[in-house]
Order: structure tokens, then C-alpha cells, then sequence
């Protein structure tokens, strides 16, 4: 299976297509959310499933749902799950805005998403249709995916997600606004003394207020390598 990705040797394998590259973004963030004890996970705008995979890995009890608007893509996730050998029935290509016709209210323990962290009409998009719905919200809205969130998690459940500095502060307006209280948030640099270039945040259906920030993810040491 030489056209396949791995993390690592022996590891989860990935096809991802060019429209869909295997990134850091959804690795930092299955190892952030795999914290949480789920029995059910829901994984908003799984592109070709590198999230739902790692979090199958993790725990291959838990009842998993993926949705995917593109159908190249929630092929790709469909793929993904059954070349590591779990199931792809729970692989649903439609739109999270109508996420009270997919599942029942609070049916999830934990959502979780890699969404596009750029406004529409900010520039920062891309050529390709494919790879510009993974870049900008002209799919989905930050305040739509938040909404999908709410409804689908239950009272107590975490809504995980993976995004930019310099949204932070629109975020955490957005996920209270939803009735999802931040709880938990990390930074991520490339290097010790570097701005952060991600965030890594997790809120609670319900939760009181009171945020925790964990020490910051740096990914390489001061010479390049990569950190432990």
C-alpha cells in the first residue's frame, strides 16, 4: 500500500488526496481530546478522516460518527477508517448546519472538529474548491459549527477544536454564546520563545466559568529537532 501515509512506522496509514494534506493541526488535536472519556465521539467536517481515525485508534469501544460535506472527502474518511480496520458506517457526507435532522439532541459525549480557520472574504483561501472549504468558512461559519456543537454534545459533554491565535478572543464569545463554557485551553509553537501558532481548546456543555490553561506544546527544541 505504497500510495498510504504513516505517522509512523507500523502506525495509522492515511490517503488524504492532494486537496486534503495530512496535517499536525488534527494529530495535536486527537492527542488533546483523547483525554476525554467518550462513549460517543462526533467528529464536524472530518475531511479525509485523519481525526476520526487517530480517535478510533485511541479508543475503538467508542461509537464514532464522522460528517463531511464534500463527498471526495468523506470517501477518503470512509477509506481511511476501513484501511485501519474500523468501521465506516458512521461516515455521513451532509452539512453540520443540519445537524438537528442527523442526530438526536445531546446524543454525543464529545465533539470534536479541525475547522476552517479563516473568514470568508479574509483572502486567506485557496485556488482549488476542495482545498478552499477546508481554508474558509464559506461552508460553515465559526457560529454555525458552535451551534452544530451545542446541540449534538450533551448536558456535561466537551466540544474539542483546533484553531488560530489570533481568533481566540471571537471563539470563546462564540462557544459561550452556545451554552459551551471553555474550559481547557493550550498553546502550540513551533519553537521555545516563538508566538503561538495554534490553539487547542476544549469547552463543556453547561460548564461553570473558570478556563485552565495547560503549559504550551512546542513541537521543535531551540535547534530544529523535534520535541519530545
Amino acid at each position: 500500500m505504497n500510495d498510504y501515509d504513516e505517522l509512523w512506522p507500523g502506525g495509522p496509514r492515511f490517503r488524504c488526496g492532494g486537496a486534503f494534506p495530512l496535517s499536525t493541526d488534527s494529530v495535536l488535536l486527537a492527542d488533546f481530546a483523547g483525554g476525554v472519556r467518550a462513549k460517543r465521539i462526533v467528529d464536524l467536517g472530518c475531511g479525509a478522516g485523519v481525526l476520526s481515525v487517530l480517535l478510533a485508534e485511541r479508543d475503538p469501544a467508542a461509537e464514532l460518527s464522522a460528517v463531511e460535506l464534500l463527498p471526495d472527502a468523506a470517501a477518503l474518511c470512509r477509506e481511511n477508517l476501513e484501511a485501519n480496520g474500523h468501521g465506516s458506517a458512521g461516515v455521513l457526507c451532509a452539512d453540520l448546519r443540519e445537524h438537528r435532522s442527523l442526530f438526536p439532541a445531546g446524543h454525543f459525549d464529545l465533539a470534536v472538529s479541525n475547522p476552517p480557520y479563516f473568514p470568508t472574504g479574509s483572502g486567506c483561501t485557496a485556488p482549488e474548491e476542495n482545498r478552499a472549504a477546508a481554508r474558509d468558512e464559506r461552508n460553515c461559519t465559526l457560529d454555525e459549527l458552535c451551534e452544530a456543537a451545542a446541540y449534538l454534545t450533551r448536558w456535561g459533554g466537551a466540544f474539542a477544536l483546533v484553531h488560530r491565535p489570533e481568533r481566540l478572543s471571537e471563539l470563546c464569545c462564540t462557544l459561550t454564546k452556545h451554552g459551551l463554557e471553555p474550559k481547557r485551553l493550550r498553546w502550540v509553537q513551533h519553537r521555545p520563545g516563538s508566538a503561538p501558532n495554534l490553539i487547542l481548546v476544549e469547552a463543556r456543555r453547561g460548564g461553570r466559568p473558570g478556563l485552565k490553561t495547560e503549559p504550551p506544546l512546542i513541537l521543535c527544541g531551540a535547534d530544529g529537532q523535534e520535541s519530545a
